[in-house]
């Protein structure tokens, strides 16, 4: 019953939320994450009265099925954006720049920290820097999604958008895999190089094969059906079972095989939207079904902020660093990429803006990271300082920069003249 009541609590502060920042034009995503930081452990939560809020962060643990679902469904959104047609016009392009701004952000940031590391080597290590370096190219695709959503952003900035933050993922795990492989050689001592190539590189294989796999399936199955209702829940319960599938992991000697739920989901919507005639509505369902589940998700993930981190001078001066030169290198690396495969100068400008936010796939990075032990800490609290600044001014950032692209129109005089109509009249009637 408490867990009941925690997630109608989070489900209503979040919503509240949004009505007490309409006046400031935030976005919902910041009005769900600063709900999830009041009723989490380090406010309400703190009270301890059982239902109000998250007393502890074992209890905002419990609904981490929540988020591993709604992450799910996002990527799945994310997938359809791969639609041939559209591949064919933008492929090339969101290709290039997806990996070159990935990989200046990681160089941004392995430079800006090595200083950092040569001044105060008794407080960040060169294997901390390099970790801190790979997870630098991840970028959220939740927030950045809720965004679009929301404002019904669409023009050419928003279809090279999704296409390049879902292509992160891909780079990230390899670019994490290896930095990572040799953190460990440097505080271990001993080369493996199963760890740093053979497994990122089957665990991507894997993720895309199997995501292939029920997205094809998932297409035949719902030609079994007449009415888009059982479609949809069909279509509802691939997706469950797809994150649940992804959580399997093998070990054949010393080589893991493991997978992306991101990565899988996403290549089971790409397929599915590829091959399914139907697919297009049912995408659109989808989205007004999960609407609930996203704003719990992102509630959920404003509750498991930790504000400790704020406590130590040391992670903040850090902190401060990687996100600066992480947004650097991610708006430079863009800049250049777009112009070097001839975008238009809208995009050139503010793509790079949209992929600052940073969320779920950095803080699975961080915790693989803990198996450098003390050393892995360090880069957990880092992260979860700059996590919680970029989920907060990131979502901000991307609308300023979809709306000063064009993406985003303003409300039309027929539209707010249609909608104070129906406020007035049905004042009338109350």
């Amino acid at each position: 019953m408490n867990i009941l009541l925690s997630v109608s609590v989070a489900l209503l502060a979040g919503l509240l939320m949004t009505r007490a920042f309409k006046p400031l034009k935030l976005p919902s995503v910041t009005a769900y994450l600063i709900a999830g930081v009041l009723i989490g452990p380090y406010c309400i939560g703190a009270l301890h009265i059982e239902g109000l809020g998250f007393a502890t962060m074992e209890e905002v643990e419990i609904l981490s099925l929540v988020s591993q679902v709604a992450l799910g469904f996002i990527a799945f959104s994310i997938g359809s954006e791969f639609r041939l047609e559209d591949l064919k016009k933008i492929g090339k392009q969101a290709f290039i720049i997806g990996i070159f701004q990935a990989l200046t952000a990681t160089l941004f940031v392995d430079v800006a920290l090595f200083v950092v590391h040569m001044m105060m080597p008794d407080k960040l290590t060169m294997a901390q820097t390099l970790t801190l370096g790979a997870i630098a190219t991840a970028t959220a695709p939740a927030a950045t999604l809720m965004v679009v959503r929301q404002y019904k952003a669409e023009g050419p900035l928003t279809k090279l958008l999704l296409p390049i933050v879902a292509l992160d993922d891909a780079v990230g795990l390899i670019v994490f895999a290896i930095f990572f492989g040799i953190a460990k050689t440097l505080v271990s001592g001993t080369v493996d190089m199963v760890s740093i190539i053979v497994n990122p590189l089957l665990e991507i294989v894997c993720s895309l094969a199997l995501g292939a796999l029920m997205g094809w399936l998932l297409t035949q199955l719902e030609k079994l059906f007449n009415s888009n209702t059982n479609r949809l829940n069909m279509t509802t319960a691939f997706v469950f079972m797809t994150v649940a599938l992804s959580a399997f992991k093998f070990e054949i000697g010393p080589v893991h095989i493991g997978f992306s739920s991101l990565l899988v989901c996403m290549m089971m919507g790409t397929i599915f939207c590829n091959i399914c005639p139907l697919s297009h509505d049912l995408m659109g369902a989808s989205d007004k079904w999960t609407s609930p589940l996203l704003a719990l998700f992102f509630v959920i993930s404003g509750a498991e902020l930790e504000l400790s981190v704020f406590a130590d001078i040391a992670i903040v001066g850090i902190g401060v660093v990687y996100i600066v030169f992480r947004c650097l290198g991610k708006y430079f690396g863009t800049y250049a990429s777009a112009k070097a495969t001839a975008c238009e100068p809208q995009i050139c400008k503010y793509l790079g803006i949209t992929l600052f936010p940073q969320a779920g796939v950095a803080l699975g990075m961080c915790t693989t990271a803990a198996q450098l032990g003390e050393q892995g800490d360090l880069i957990r609290n880092i992260t979860l300082f700059a996590v919680l600044i970029y989920e907060l001014f990131g979502p901000l950032f991307t609308k300023m920069a979809l709306t000063a692209a064009g993406d985003i129109k303003p409300m039309s005089e027929e539209v707010k003249n249609r909608r104070q109509t129906k406020l007035e009249e049905a004042k009338k009637r109350n």
